[in-house]
């Protein structure tokens, strides 16, 4: 039996509020990114969470460790103003989105390769029916 923990970080990086999704499964964490625009509210948060959080495309897993412990209430709330009052997001999730980044990039030069190399078949197939119709008419 797998566990699967969430964990939704909002942070605005100027000039727009961020939102970064991180997901830990079988020891393993997979973020993706969303862009809110101006400061979403709590409830405008929950209904984006219930709405679109199966569309959100998740980065490919980068292996991370959970540790499962239990903490003093005190502590969890020292450690939830601590991380409200950081900038920007964890180093894992930065990795994930990045090589998810990196991925689609590879894909949009893989398909605008093939699409050039169409393009210039097709060319050179249009020059060639030229030079025929040329000679036919010797």
């Amino acid at each position: 039996m797998s566990i699967v923990t969430g964990n939704l970080t909002v942070f605005f990086e100027n000039p727009f509020w961020i939102g970064v999704f991180e997901r830990f499964e079988n020891e393993e964490l997979s973020a993706a990114k969303v862009i809110f625009g101006s400061e979403p509210k709590d409830f405008e948060v929950y209904e984006f969470i219930l709405k679109n959080y199966f569309n959100l495309k998740f980065s490919p897993p980068v292996s991370a460790l959970i540790k499962q412990t239990k903490k003093n209430p005190k502590r969890i709330k020292r450690d939830v103003k601590k991380h409200l009052s950081d900038k920007g997001i964890g180093t894992k999730s930065q990795q994930a989105l990045k090589i998810q980044h990196e991925q689609y990039k590879e894909d949009h030069k893989i398909k605008s390769r093939q699409q050039k190399e169409a393009e210039s078949k097709r060319q050179f197939q249009l020059k060639q029916q030229k030079k025929k119709q040329k000679h036919k008419g010797r």
